[in-house]
């Protein structure tokens, strides 16, 4: 799959790897994913991330991604629907970090770091990698490119979803900012 990159894919790929060094982590993650993308500059991801007003907004990405990992991964639909019946996510979160310390729950939990010093991709930074084949296949283009990945985000539910949704990034917004209004209602067989 990966030799249907395109150059810019790619290097958010390799991108992401470098985040998760930069940070520490076992594993490349689909937040690594996202961060990486968003340093790209000059393709149509990037125009669709300025367009969306997302390129100035990492602080912010930021702070949704810290507080998504203190939730231990939950998003804030999984929070809301636990409160439906009768769960509180923040008292339980509050318990945990006063029995474990602050940040028990947002762990790197279980990931390892192979010997060879290569990090592992976790299982949902592959599924992004994945749906973004699924995305450009359903488009007709016979190449992966960074507007695959960030419409695979939006398409694939989960943490990163929710935050770039808080960000006013969904599948149709990015849709509309890569492809043009014309585009609402086309390619929506690969976000299933």
């Amino acid at each position: 799959m990966f030799e249907r990159f395109t150059q810019g894919a790619r290097v958010t790929v390799k991108g992401a790897v470098a985040q998760a060094e930069r940070v520490g982590a076992a594993s490349v993650t689909e937040e690594h994913l996202l961060l990486a993308l968003l340093e790209q500059k000059g393709g149509r991801a990037s125009a669709a991330l300025t367009a969306l007003g997302l390129t100035g907004r990492r602080a912010s990405l930021d702070a949704s991604f810290a507080e998504a990992r203190r939730r231990g991964g939950l998003t804030k639909a999984d929070a809301e629907a636990l409160a439906g019946i009768g769960i509180d996510v923040g008292a339980v979160v509050d318990r945990v970090e006063g029995a474990h310390g602050e940040g028990a729950l947002a762990a790197d939990r279980g990931s390892r770091r192979w010997w060879s010093g290569h990090r592992p991709f976790t299982p949902g930074a592959k599924s992004i990698l994945e749906k973004s084949l699924r995305v450009a296949l359903g488009r007709g283009d016979r190449f992966i490119g960074e507007e695959h990945l960030l419409l695979a985000f939006t398409a694939t539910p989960g943490t990163v979803a929710d935050v770039l949704a808080e960000h006013g990034a969904t599948y149709v917004t990015v849709l509309g900012a890569l492809y043009g209004p014309e585009a609402d209602g086309q390619g929506h067989a690969e976000a299933g």
